[in-house]
């Protein structure tokens, strides 16, 4: 593979990865917002432009008004306010094809050039059959909260939301994966010295655990029933943590266990990454890969404190936003350091 190349395909994944950054985070705010059951129909071809005019807007919301969410949560909502809930779901959508496009069309001119390396071939169309899945499972998930309880499932909610930060980080992998290659890292030795290539799986492990809690966080509300820290209400451990039966439902269903859960988790998830950063600060003799290191302390670091702030204040739509982000910045900072131990060209 030519430099050249090289750098090319390097820039598309680049923007593909920052495509479905942006992806996630609005779909957090679409979240947050209740906006997500407002387009009630799939049209995954048709559909690119938004109601035109009066006549196609009460249209729309007259489809709205049949289903529950209308009848049981927003009798009072004016079609001002269909508006900004119908512009944040389309927007997410849109973006939803455009990171399709964005893909596809520059990976298939690749290919008809042969500008693509023989081992970076099957990941790129990994990547792609997993693409497909998400739009799948985004209309799944909506279609749980078009019944007669208007809230998405929050297990669906979280298999779409992981589904989508697994593209991002199988994106991220493949593109170190290119960028290690290019700068001729030699990383059997350092590996092998310091174990930090035997803590990258389980640390990118914990983060996807993390990433999982907050999803069950987001789509039980959970966030929203102790506002305070360090204990929850006056209690360090609450009750009722165990209340459900089996007692399993309880770490999926029962929001009081899920908060005491992901509060927790936290805490490890940021004791694992600190340690995986310092190790990598203190062992490895490449610069590029301590930069990393010191940046995975410092999103971790931040996430914690932004995590406790976001709580305190009743998860306010920013502040869950740019929570949800900097959640992907740590796992971005680990895949950087764990591709310069396991390199896939």
């Amino acid at each position: 593979m030519s430099d050249s190349h090289r750098r090319v395909v390097m820039q598309w994944l680049g923007v593909c990865i920052l495509t479905v950054f942006a992806m996630v985070v609005l779909g957090g705010a679409v979240r947050l917002t209740g906006s997500g059951l407002s387009m009630v129909d799939w049209r995954p071809l048709m559909g690119i432009f938004p109601p035109m005019g009066d006549v196609a807007w009460n249209e729309v919301f007259d489809q709205y008004k049949q289903y529950p969410e209308y009848q049981l949560v927003n009798q009072d909502m004016l079609l001002a306010d269909f508006k900004f809930i119908f512009y944040m779901e389309y927007f997410h959508r849109l973006l939803g094809r455009m990171v399709g496009l964005v893909f596809f069309i520059p990976f298939s001119v690749f290919l008809l050039r042969r500008m693509l390396p023989a081992w970076l071939k099957p990941g790129l169309w990994i990547a792609l059959g997993l693409g497909a899945c998400q739009g799948l499972m985004g209309w799944y998930m909506v279609k749980s909260g078009l019944v007669d309880d208007p809230h998405v499932s929050q297990y669906r909610l979280t298999a779409h939301l992981l589904l989508a930060v697994i593209i991002y980080a199988w994106l991220l992998r493949l593109f170190f994966a290119l960028y290690y290659s290019a700068t001729a890292r030699v990383e059997s030795a350092v590996a092998s010295k310091n174990g930090s290539d035997n803590a990258g799986p389980w640390v990118l492990f914990l983060i996807l655990l993390m990433i999982a809690t907050g999803g069950f966080m987001a789509g039980t509300k959970a966030g929203f029933i102790y506002n305070t820290w360090p204990t929850m209400g006056a209690q360090l451990v609450p009750e009722h943590l165990w209340g459900l039966s089996p007692w399993w439902r309880n770490l999926f269903e029962n929001t009081v266990t899920i908060q005491f859960i992901h509060r927790w988790l936290a805490f490890l998830v940021l004791v694992s990454v600190v340690g995986y950063g310092i190790s990598v600060v203190r062992a490895d003799p490449w610069q590029v890969v301590r930069r990393f290191g010191w940046l995975a302390i410092f999103f971790v670091s931040f996430q914690v404190v932004l995590g406790i702030a976001t709580l305190l204040t009743r998860v306010p739509v920013l502040l869950g936003v740019t929570h949800q982000g900097v959640a992907l910045l740590v796992l971005g900072a680990v895949i950087a350091i764990y591709s310069a131990y396991r390199p896939i060209a």
